[in-house]
């Protein structure tokens, strides 16, 4: 049988739970590199996922915490979308992505995984980037630390001129 190891991913998995919204605590706490956020607007923020479907994949949310996207005021709107062009532009190139998934679950019922705060996701792709790990074995293989795709992440910004 061959293992799989991936030890960073013990801390997350062994502390304690926070009840808390994670997009209300990351815009608040200022504790960028902790929370991941790469990425601070007017309305929203974005950061990586600490359980992400595949590497680099991006969320962004409106600082207001709200879960109906009827709700969300026409610059909130906005900047969803322009932070997620950027966001694309991003991934391209510090990933190289064949592809991408991107969109929003609203409700526990449409797939979301914290109802209460609506945000958007961006999940990069790559031919054959499915294989027979999750199904037959329940195991997403991400090749990179968090850390080091954050560094990356935050280091071409600065070049873009974030």
């Amino acid at each position: 049988m061959r293992k799989l190891w991936a030890p960073w991913r013990m801390d997350y998995i062994t502390r304690e739970k926070d009840e808390n919204c994670i997009f209300c605590r990351a815009g608040q706490e200022k504790k960028d590199e902790t929370n991941y956020v790469v990425l601070r607007g007017k309305n929203c923020l974005t950061m990586l996922n600490i359980f992400p479907y595949n590497n680099g994949h991006l969320m962004i949310a409106p600082y207001r915490h709200l879960s109906e996207i009827e709700n969300l005021r026409n610059e909130e709107i906005q900047e969803l979308m322009t932070t997620s062009q950027l966001m694309v532009k991003l991934l391209k190139k510090v990933m190289k992505p064949e592809g991408f998934n991107i969109g929003i679950n609203l409700g526990r019922a449409g797939g979301a995984g914290i109802v209460d705060h609506l945000h958007l996701h961006i999940v990069p792709r790559w031919e054959g980037d499915t294989n027979y790990m999750p199904v037959i074995s329940e195991t997403k293989v991400i090749s990179q630390a968090l850390k080091q795709t954050y560094r990356q992440f935050k280091e071409e910004l600065s070049r873009m001129g974030f």
